[in-house]
């Protein structure tokens, strides 16, 4: 019998044509029905056009069908993905230019900080939504989540639905090829393991053929071309010991050492990496140029040829290890942390290794991760599960005291400062959050 796969949000392109691809390329699923759902009716037409591209391409026997209507689009679905964004980019703007009247200068904003939790505040009741419509229509699908904030989505789905859902980041394979390439090794002969919470993971040990690769990583970020590819990540992995998962863009606002001073954003943000992370709401600016010629793009790809290749992405090899052929995948996910990672809080988010089967998803036990890096990933756990339980409550206060922890603020604003920023961002989103009065 042929799968049915729903797309919740099919109109993120990149990851909707990607995720198609990779799933019609396993055997299982050449047949299946892709099922793709949004609420832009515009951006669905011409994603189902991609999408029936790909389908033609690799003469594939597959159904494909768009809906407005998620309640269809879910209906007996064995696989759903969530690429969605809650309230647009004139909304989530706010985010990260309200911090920034007040000092707290963002490259990114979709994940931690004063902008990650408020994208997390709006788009919440959007998630538990699709939750609920899970249980109804669909309640023994896989869910994978691809929207951000990665872990404190996850943590309110896990924490309020017995659905199976984990949440997949794209960083921790990246990463791991990227430091392959530093050091001229073959993917095939590495393995890892990686722990800690969506972002701010780390690689607890690296080898290649079975030998730490650790030395030959920290001669290779001792080069200058190679330190000037991540210059915020390689300066955490010298003084740290061990490589973070998410991009220098990313992880500079997660901590207090880099962008609380212009001098600091020169040295470490302005000349590394692809993403430069110092320049201010860099991928708020990506996302505004994309809004205008994202039509102009679509329909200039759609005359393009089709590359059917698999991508690294791992939701395709969950689904095939679940109720594909069955193969067994294990992937880095992000799981309710059931002593998973000992020094991490219970119940939070952690994204840890975790085996894909027949069976079902089976999380890891990790360990405790070393003191320095649990102390620095307790502060983010901790920030997120206080986020959570204000959702859950609509407690203002406890969004506040949850900011007033937050690394990079604190790092550069007083508590009074802190306390009108959040009370100017809570009165801008006002009407996006009802369970906040």
């Amino acid at each position: 019998m042929s799968k049915k796969f729903a797309f919740i949000g099919a109109g993120s392109f990149g990851f909707t044509r990607t995720l198609t691809r990779d799933i019609l390329s396993f055997p299982a699923f050449r047949d299946a029905e892709l099922v793709l759902m949004d609420v832009n009716p515009e951006r669905l037409e011409l994603i189902k056009k991609a999408v029936e591209k790909i389908v033609a391409a690799g003469n594939y026997p597959a159904k494909v069908t768009a809906t407005s209507n998620r309640a269809q689009a879910l209906d007996g679905a064995d696989g759903v993905i969530c690429t969605i964004l809650s309230g647009g980019i004139d909304v989530w703007r706010h985010d990260i230019e309200i911090p920034k009247k007040y000092g707290v200068d963002t490259n990114v904003g979709d994940t931690r900080g004063p902008s990650g939790i408020f994208r997390f505040l709006r788009t919440a009741p959007a998630i538990m939504e699709i939750c609920r419509d899970i249980e109804k229509y669909c309640p023994n699908a896989i869910f994978l989540n691809y929207t951000n904030p990665m872990a404190m989505l996850c943590r309110l789905m896990q924490k309020e639905s017995k659905i199976t859902v984990t949440g997949l980041c794209h960083s921790v394979q990246g990463t791991a090829e990227m430091l392959a390439r530093w050091i001229g090794a073959d993917m095939k002969d590495v393995e890892y393991t990686c722990a800690g919470i969506n972002h701010t993971a780390f690689y607890l040990d690296y080898k290649v053929n079975g030998k730490d690769a650790y030395p030959q990583i920290r001669a290779a970020v001792n080069k200058p071309e190679i330190y000037n590819e991540e210059i915020v990540r390689n300066e955490m992995f010298l003084h740290l010991d061990y490589y973070v998962t998410e991009s220098s863009g990313h992880n500079s606002e997660y901590n207090q050492w880099f962008r609380k001073r212009p001098d600091l954003i020169e040295k470490y943000c302005t000349h590394g990496t692809g993403w430069n992370p110092g320049i201010y709401a860099y991928i708020l600016e990506a996302y505004q140029k994309r809004e205008k010629t994202w039509k102009e793009d679509i329909l200039r790809e759609l005359g393009e040829e089709i590359n059917l290749n698999r991508s690294n992405e791992y939701a395709s090899y969950i689904f095939n290890a679940c109720f594909g052929d069955g193969t067994i995948q294990k992937f880095n996910g992000n799981v309710s942390n059931t002593g998973l990672i000992e020094n991490l809080p219970y119940g939070c988010c952690v994204e840890v290794p975790v085996y894909a089967s027949k069976a079902g998803l089976e999380p890891i036990h990790v360990g405790p991760l070393p003191s320095h890096l649990a102390t620095m990933v307790n502060v983010s756990a901790r920030i997120e599960e206080m986020v959570v339980e204000a959702y859950q409550t609509g407690d203002k206060r406890k969004v506040f005291h949850a900011i007033c922890m937050d690394p990079l603020s604190s790092a550069v604003l007083s508590l009074a400062e802190i306390k009108d920023m959040v009370d100017e961002m809570f009165e801008f989103n006002k009407s996006y959050l009802p369970n906040f009065m």
